[in-house]
């Protein structure tokens, strides 16, 4: 009997320890604020974090996630700006093309030169159906992005939430560095084209 007593105390002995590192390697999920790296899991079990290495990887994929953000932003603004662009090309044209019509060539082009600034200034317009839907799509990925993020932060990670803030100051800092100038015509974000027609 005291045989048999000894094994099942070592059996229970054993239970005890697999139930511990079980326990050990589970998901820890938060909604305080944390700063837990090993076992860690984000959005579902599958996202369990187990090395300081994953871990790591997380952190750089949380800060390149934030600067496509950033990217994503720039290239919204980039589109745009060439949609007015292109629209104001098109009714300079024009312009040109009613004044080359015309009998009178000197008044002509005189009232071009005149009208100028006002041609430049009523770009105003509504984009066509395929525009707006690339723009649509643009902003569509900006959002599920962004959503995807705020997901993320609602884990109350210390270490995600830092990482969240270096993506957005690298992000903002390389992709809206831009020349600052009056809110004019050509761009509706502020940012003036050099003579090359690049961003500087």
């Amino acid at each position: 009997m005291p045989t048999s007593t000894s094994g099942a105390e070592a059996m229970g002995g054993m239970g005890q320890m697999g139930d511990t590192s079980m326990e050990d390697s589970s998901c820890r999920v938060s909604m305080l604020w944390n700063w837990e790296t090993i076992n860690a899991c984000f959005l579902s079990d599958s996202w369990h974090i187990k090395s300081n290495g994953g871990f790591a990887g997380l952190c750089i994929g949380v800060v390149l996630l934030v600067m496509l953000l950033e990217l994503l932003r720039r290239v919204t603004q980039i589109y745009d700006q060439h949609l007015i662009h292109q629209h104001r090309k098109t009714k300079d044209a024009l312009a040109a093309t009613a004044v080359n019509s015309s009998s009178d060539t000197a008044n002509g082009a005189l009232i071009v030169k005149e009208n100028a600034p006002v041609l430049n200034s009523a770009v105003s317009f509504r984009p066509h159906v395929w525009q707006q839907a690339i723009r649509a799509f643009l902003h569509t990925l900006h959002f599920a992005l962004a959503y995807w993020i705020m997901l993320i932060a609602m884990y109350y990670n210390g270490y995600i939430i830092i990482c969240i803030i270096v993506g957005a100051f690298i992000g903002f800092f390389t992709f809206q560095w831009g020349r600052i100038g009056p809110r004019d015509d050509e761009s509706n974000t502020g940012m003036e084209r050099d003579g090359a027609g690049c961003h500087g």
